[in-house]
């Protein structure tokens, strides 16, 4: 749920983009993170844990926990909670280790 227009702060979401998260479609506004957008939409799942495969979603909000990172068009470990939206940005949970160590890095 989007809070549009907050009591205290006024109107603070205008500009509404379009973001896919796994392909799906979500409604966002230039305003918000990422992370904001994904919550307003319902999703709270953004990754798996490496080890004990739990799910993983926002924590500290601020960018220092590291809980919220995403592919964000193609771009792995972006911290979702400190990237603002923009218009047809795709996002994909983060799900398994990243192919640093493949033949894709000449390795």
């Amino acid at each position: 749920m989007h809070i549009k227009n907050h009591p205290i702060l006024g109107e603070r979401l205008h500009d509404p983009v379009t973001i896919y998260f796994n392909g799906k479609p979500l409604q966002a506004y230039k305003q918000q993170t990422i992370a904001a957008a994904l919550i307003a939409n319902g999703v709270k799942k953004f990754g798996e844990s490496r080890k004990l495969m739990q799910a993983r979603g926002l924590f500290c909000s601020r960018g220092r926990c590291c809980s919220c990172y995403m592919t964000v068009n193609g771009e792995d470990h972006v911290k979702t909670c400190m990237k603002m939206v923009e218009d047809e940005m795709v996002v994909i949970p983060n799900i398994g280790d990243p192919d640093v160590r493949g033949d894709s890095h000449g390795n």
